[in-house]
C-alpha cells in the first residue's frame, strides 16, 4: 500500500474527491442508472473479435479482458450525509505477444470495428516495441478451460441494498459514537463490484463476477481545557463479502480489551467503544521508550505483514522493475537460491493464496486466465518462494504461473500484484489471554496506523490504534504514543508465539498502490496474535 494513500485514508479525508486518485473508479452515473447486465454469449462473440483480429495480423498470443467495474461510495460527517458517488466504467483491454514482445490497447466502443482496430493497434504496438527487446517473452503454459464461471459466494448484493438503508446504518454509527462523547465522526461504506470476462488464444472464456466491501470511520475527541485530541478509527477489516458483512453475529465477536470482529462487523458497537477510548486515550500514560515483548492483534498485523513480507516477496520488485515507483527489495535471488535465508524464526509461515473465502485477494482465475491457488513463501522461517506470474515463472524455475495478475480495470495492463499473504496460525492452542499472562514487560496492541518504511522493504516504524501496558503478565492501564522500530529479518526473527485458529482474522486494503502509472488493488493478510520479543518501542510526542 502506498504510504501517503493509507494515511490520507485513515486520516479520514475521505471525500469524493479522492476518487480522482484511482482511475479504476469509472465515471460518476446517476443512482439507478446503471447499464443492464450483458449476457455471456454477447461477451464471448466480442472477445472472438479481438482474438481473430489480433491473430490475423501475427498475434502469437492474445487474451482479452471484458470489464465491468462499479463503485458506490456513501460519506457521512456528523449529522449529515456528505456524498454519494456511483461509478460505472465498461470496456475492453487486449493485449498480445508478436514478434516475441508485449502489445496493448484498450477501448470503451464494443462494436466490431472498434473492438478489431484495438487489436490491430495492440499487434502494431508490439512489433514496434519488439525493435527495443532484447529477449522474448518466454510465457508459462496455461491450459484453456474452456467457459467458466466464478463468483464470489455473498449473501447479499451491497449494490441492491437500498441507499437509504446504508445512509440510516452510517448515521446511525455516528450516533452511537456522539451519545459516548464523540466531538466529531466521519463514516464512509466502500463497494465495489467487478464484473470480468477473460478469454485468451489458450481457449478460455472465463466470467467472473466479484464482490468487496469496506466501512470505516474515524472518532475524535477533544479535551476542551487543553485543546488536545484523540482519535480512533474503526477496526474494521475490507472484505471480499456482500452486505452481510455487516450484519453483526455474537459468535463472530472476540472480546478483549474491546470488541474486535472476525467474519462479521457491529459498526454501531465499534463506533460507541471507539468515542470511549478516544477519551481515555486522552488521559493514557506516555510510553517510556525502550525494549518491550509486543503483543500484536491482527487487526495491528495485517498491515506489518502487508509492507514487510507482501511487498519484498513481488517478484517484480526483486528484479528491480518497479525501483522507480515503489521500490526494490532486499529479499534479493542469491538469498533464494542459497535455500537457507533465515527471513524469521520458525513460527514463521507466511503463505500467499488466491482461494481464501471472504478475503479480497480471491477470485476463481487471474487476470490472465490462471486458475488461483495457494503457495508458501516463508516456511518455518526460510524463504522459499516469490510472488510469480506467467511471464516470471521462468526466472525462478516455475513450470507455472502462481495465478497473481490484476489489473484495476479494463484499461489498464495486467501485472503482478500481491496475493493475499498471511501469518499462518501456530500449531499449540494458545489464545491471546494465555500470551499475555506470560510476558512480563510488554505492550499490546490493536488496530493500524501509520507507518514508515524503506524501499528495499527492510527498515520500518508502526504505530496502532490502542496500546495496552502489560506488567508480569497482566494488562495495566492503556498507554500512547507508542511505535516501534525494527528491521524486518531482525523483527520476524524475534517472532516467539503465534495464537492457533482460532483467533485467525483477516486485515487488508483496498488501495494497494504500484505500477507506472499506478495501479491500485485489494488485498487481505491474515494471522492470529503473535508476540515479538525485544522490540524497540519510541515515544511519538517526545520533542527532541
Amino acid at each position: 500500500m502506498k504510504r501517503k494513500d493509507f494515511l490520507y485514508l485513515t486520516g479520514m479525508g475521505i471525500s469524493a474527491s479522492m476518487l480522482s486518485r484511482f482511475t479504476a473508479a469509472g465515471s460518476p452515473i446517476v443512482p439507478g442508472t446503471r447499464m443492464r447486465d450483458v449476457d455471456v454469449a454477447i461477451k464471448k462473440r466480442m472477445s472472438d473479435v479481438a482474438l481473430n483480429a489480433a491473430r490475423a495480423k501475427g498475434a502469437a498470443y492474445t487474451d482479452v479482458r471484458l470489464g465491468r467495474y462499479l463503485n458506490e461510495y456513501v460519506v457521512t460527517r456528523d449529522k449529515n450525509i456528505e456524498n454519494i458517488v456511483d461509478t460505472e466504467s465498461y470496456g475492453m483491454g487486449i493485449r498480445v505477444i508478436a514478434n516475441g514482445c508485449w502489445g496493448f490497447a484498450a477501448t470503451d466502443r464494443l462494436d466490431n470495428d472498434s473492438i478489431a482496430r484495438a487489436a490491430e493497434t495492440a499487434v502494431a504496438i508490439a512489433k514496434e516495441n519488439s525493435r527495443l527487446q532484447t529477449e522474448p517473452v518466454q510465457l508459462a503454459p496455461q491450459k484453456g478451460y474452456g467457459e467458466v464461471s466464478w463468483k464470489t459466494p455473498i449473501e447479499r448484493n451491497a449494490f441492491e441494498v437500498p441507499m437509504k438503508e446504508k445512509t440510516d446504518l452510517l448515521l446511525s454509527v455516528n450516533d452511537a459514537a456522539f451519545k459516548n462523547g464523540a466531538n466529531y465522526v466521519n463514516s464512509v461504506l466502500f463497494m465495489v463490484n467487478e464484473q470480468k470476462y477473460f478469454a485468451s488464444t489458450d481457449g478460455s472464456y472465463i466470467d467472473q463476477d466479484i464482490h468487496r466491501i469496506w466501512p470505516v470511520f474515524g472518532v475524535t475527541k477533544i479535551d476542551e481545557k487543553s485543546g488536545k485530541f484523540e482519535t480512533r478509527s474503526s477496526l474494521s477489516a475490507p472484505r471480499g463479502m456482500g452486505y452481510e458483512y455487516l450484519v453483526p453475529r455474537a459468535s463472530d465477536k472476540i472480546k478483549s480489551q474491546t470488541t474486535l470482529y472476525r467474519d462479521r462487523y457491529d459498526m454501531l458497537e465499534d463506533a460507541g467503544a471507539a468515542a470511549l477510548q478516544a477519551a481515555e486515550k486522552l488521559k493514557a500514560k506516555s510510553v517510556e521508550p525502550g525494549k518491550y515483548d509486543l503483543v500484536l492483534d491482527p487487526s495491528h498485523l495485517w498491515l506489518t505483514i502487508h509492507e514487510s513480507v507482501g511487498h519484498p516477496s513481488e517478484l517484480d520488485r526483486v528484479l528491480g522493475y518497479e525501483a522507480n515507483f515503489a521500490g526494490t527489495s532486499f529479499l534479493t535471488l542469491d538469498k533464494w537460491k542459497t535455500g537457507k535465508f533465515n527471513f524469521g524464526s520458525k513460527h514463521v509461515n507466511i503463505v500467499a493464496d488466491k482461494l481464501q473465502p471472504g478475503s479480497l485477494g480471491a477470485v476463481g482465475y487471474d487476470d490472465e486466465g490462471v486458475g488461483t491457488k495457494q503457495w508458501d513463501i516463508i516456511k518455518d522461517g526460510i524463504l522459499v518462494n516469490y510472488q510469480a506470474i506467467r511471464d516470471q515463472a521462468h526466472i525462478i524455475g516455475l513450470k507455472e504461473s502462481q495465478g497473481c495478475c490484476y489489473a484495476q480495470s479494463w484499461r489498464d495492463v495486467q501485472f503482478q500484484r500481491m496475493p493475499n499473504i498471511s501469518l499462518q496460525p501456530g500449531k499449540e492452542t494458545l489464545a491471546p489471554a494465555d500470551m499475555i499472562k506470560n510476558v512480563e514487560k510488554g505492550i499490546y496492541i490493536i488496530g493500524d496506523s501509520s507507518f514508515s518504511i524503506d524501499q528495499q522493504r527492510y527498515n520500518f516504524q508502526f504505530s496502532g490504534q490502542l496500546y495496552y501496558e502489560i506488567k508480569n503478565g497482566k494488562i495495566v492501564g492503556m498507554l500512547n504514543d507508542v511505535a516501534y522500530q525494527a528491521n524486518t529479518q531482525e523483527f520476524w526473527n524475534a517472532c516467539a508465539a503465534v495464537c492457533d485458529k482460532n483467533d485467525y482474522r483477516l486485515g487488508g486494503s483496498f488501495f494497494d498502490g504500484k505500477g507506472q502509472p499506478m495501479q491500485a488493488s485489494a488485498v487481505s493478510h491474515g494471522s492470529s496474535t503473535a508476540r515479538f520479543n525485544g522490540v524497540n518501542v519510541i515515544n511519538t510526542a517526545r520533542k527532541i
